[in-house]
């Protein structure tokens, strides 16, 4: 574990059944440190020496026992541990590279990756460090993505032909002032993932860059990856590309039936790459995971004749306004259009009169624009009842340690103020 989270297991610790420590920090591999100053505790790299001179031990875990417990983000709801195995994990990283196994794609020991997401994020550990390496490609880790002048460093020295982030990565890239001065020349995609990409975002992206962004998807109870575009995939904006190989995708109605294609429904997942269940929560489990290996997403999605995927929004962020469903990606899209515009969510709050209200909360790059100007430009593209009856502006948004924006802790609070 790291060193610095020492005094949260020694808080809890008398309550487990934990009788070993191993230690270890950043700078490990760089500057190596053999003894604990820790009573009861053993340096990682102290570890490894001791194993080392051990003799080896002969033991088959099996391709099914459980590898990790990987927690969900927690931005819709509790936190949960989804029960990865060692052939979930294996099956995503194969998956992958049979994805980009194709001439034109990569070219391993070439390309470079810039990384600006941490590894304990599932989308990064799978894409930044799994498949990289299964792949042969040199990825250039940032410590913290959310010190964007180390990302632009990096970018400023590096020829980096690949670059992973997030939605709010990307706006916080593009309003740094040094984002013009980076070469990208070598760029040959962008990756998305973790929440969908606003399209005014990556309308954005390109035209400053000349790269499109290609937008994936995935949760942290499929491994994660589930769908992805590369630079052979047909582009069309806001939709990702097909599903990995081995993976099964359908769009259903509340009551589990197929939808039409390119019909909005919920996105059921079937493939080697579905976790186990959740750790300790076998009434969690119930509700995702059918008895035919069906996994319930609870994003609502559009599913083309070609199995393009078009991401629509969380099923429980859907608000019902008048009778009518309206996606807060739908909304966020328009007011990402407007150029004072950094940053933005759309909740639904409880009305007396239409059962839900929209209310978006804003955060600004300049003075140049008000709530009523704002609200004056969502009557431009909005029919009336996606129309925000509420806008507050601030001056920044919560998100989690990923960069996520916090949808949930918005709501709640807009929720909670409407009584």
């Amino acid at each position: 574990m790291l060193d610095r989270l020492l005094p949260l297991v020694r808080a809890v610790q008398a309550d487990t059944e934990l009788e070993h420590v191993i230690l270890t920090g950043v700078e490990d591999l760089q500057a190596p440190v053999y003894d604990s100053q820790e009573p009861g505790t053993e340096r990682f790299m102290q570890a490894l020496r001791l194993g080392a001179e051990s003799p080896p031990l002969e033991r088959e875990a099996g391709l099914d026992r459980l590898a990790l417990l990987q927690y969900t983000g927690g931005t819709t709801g509790v936190s949960k541990g989804a029960m990865l195995s060692h052939r979930n994990l294996l099956a995503n990283v194969l998956q992958t590279i049979e994805l980009f196994d194709k001439p034109g794609l990569l070219e391993p020991e070439k390309d470079v990756r810039i990384a600006p997401l941490p590894l304990y994020h599932i989308m990064a550990f799978a894409t930044n460090c799994l498949s990289s390496v299964g792949m042969g490609l040199h990825t250039v880790f940032i410590r913290d993505g959310r010190n964007l002048d180390e990302t632009i460093g990096a970018m400023q020295r590096y020829p980096f032909s690949l670059l992973s982030g997030i939605n709010t990565l990307f706006v916080g890239l593009m309003n740094h002032p040094e984002f013009r001065s980076i070469d990208f020349s070598n760029l040959k995609w962008a990756t998305s993932g973790g929440a969908p990409l606003n399209s005014e975002v990556g309308r954005r992206w390109q035209a400053l860059t000349g790269a499109p962004i290609r937008e994936g998807f995935g949760l942290t109870e499929a491994s994660p990856v589930v769908a992805t575009g590369t630079q052979l995939s047909p582009y069309r904006e806001g939709y990702i590309g097909q599903a990995l190989i081995e993976t099964e995708l359908r769009t259903v109605d509340d009551e589990g039936n197929d939808v039409a294609p390119e019909m909005p429904g919920e996105l059921w997942l079937r493939g080697p790459q579905v976790m186990q269940g959740y750790w300790q929560r076998p009434d969690e489990t119930a509700k995702v995971l059918t008895p035919e290996g069906w996994l319930k997403t609870g994003d609502i999605a559009l599913l083309g004749a070609a199995g393009f995927v078009k991401i629509v929004d969380r099923k429980k962020d859907m608000i019902l306004v008048s009778g009518f469903n309206v996606f807060p990606n739908e909304i966020e899209d328009v007011l990402m259009q407007h150029p004072s515009v950094r940053e933005c969510v759309a909740v639904g709050v409880p009305d007396a009169r239409k059962g839900e209200a929209v209310k978006v909360f804003v955060s600004l790059k300049d003075d140049a624009a008000d709530e009523q100007a704002l609200l004056e430009h969502c009557r431009q593209y909005l029919t009336g009842y996606k129309m925000p009856s509420y806008l507050e502006l601030r001056d920044e948004l919560p998100k989690t340690a990923v960069g996520k924006l916090l949808r949930r802790q918005l709501r709640d609070e807009a929720r909670g103020s409407a009584g």
